[in-house]
């Protein structure tokens, strides 16, 4: 039964458990788990098991249910303001993939950062029905195994999580273009120029739980913003800034002696920027560390 892992199952299952949970590190935590409860399953119960895949899924799908929910206890004592962790793309920092679980993620439209945010203001139980059904199309059968309900329920479920998405204005991602004069507007410390680039309307959340500083709140307005970010690179000297993909739309990394310290995502409208989230967390920059060669 080894084949089982040898698949493409172990990328699905990747894939499932980061749009789940919102962590690479999460992620891949929760499909180990789910292999090694299927390695422990004697010879006799694996055989009797005929879709392995399926199988998989099922328990990868109910460990990230229990993760969600106590993870909701733990965001009410985080410091500051909980962000998704951000992906990266490795083949733009060494021209490698598939190094790293991040690597195996495929980025759609279902792993920006404006949509994994709204994917946060759901229950446990109506983000599990909406992801596997509206974003990888597994049916209410195989959701109803996951989430112990009725196929129905899981249905209603995934209609409570839709109208969610709904309700929370069309993400947009950001032109690379405008990231590119984000980005030299801050280097050169260019408040009227990122005044301009910015929504007057635009928000800015950081996460560093706790751990490095940053504003605990949201920064709002696009003024507000631009003085912020000044501000930050009068402090920060010998601060490198690159333009690098985050969770596949352009986005900008900050670099310190060769070390990821911030990371930037956009949303945009146009040519501003409407929301900003930077993540400074060092637990959750994990993945976009150097990878052994």
């Amino acid at each position: 039964m080894g084949a089982v892992e040898d698949s493409g199952e172990r990328r699905q299952l990747l894939n499932v458990a980061y749009r789940l949970l919102g962590s690479v590190t999460e992620a891949e935590d929760a499909v180990q788990d789910a292999y090694a409860r299927w390695y422990g399953l004697s010879d006799s119960r694996r055989a009797q098991i005929l879709l392995p895949g399926a199988w998989l899924t099922t328990v990868t799908g109910r460990i990230c249910l229990d993760l969600l929910g106590s993870a909701r206890a733990r965001r009410e004592r985080y410091v500051g303001a909980w962000l998704p962790e951000p992906l990266p793309d490795r083949a733009e920092w060494d021209g490698t993939g598939d190094a790293d679980p991040a690597d195996l993620i495929e980025r759609d439209e279902s792993v920006a950062m404006a949509f994994l945010v709204v994917l946060e203001a759901m229950t446990p139980a109506e983000r599990v029905a909406f992801v596997l059904h509206d974003v990888f199309r597994y049916p209410f059968a195989e959701i109803a195994e996951v989430l112990g309900r009725t196929p129905a329920a899981c249905k209603q479920l995934a209609a409570s999580a839709r109208r969610r998405v709904s309700a929370a204005r069309a993400p947009a991602p950001v032109r690379a273009d405008v990231v590119r004069r984000v980005k030299e507007a801050w280097e050169s410390k260019d408040i009227a120029a990122l005044v301009g680039l910015l929504d007057p309307a635009a928000v800015m959340t950081a996460d560093g739980g706790g751990m490095v500083g940053t504003v605990l709140r949201p920064v709002e307005g696009g003024p507000r913003i631009a003085q912020y970010m000044a501000a930050i690179a009068d402090r920060a000297p010998g601060l490198e800034l690159l333009e690098r993909s985050v969770n596949g739309l352009p986005g900008l990394v900050a670099r310190r002696d060769g070390a990821v310290v911030t990371v930037a995502a956009f949303e945009g409208d146009g040519d501003r920027v409407t929301r900003i989230w930077v993540v400074r967390n060092p637990e959750k920059l994990r993945p976009w560390a150097p990878q052994p060669s």
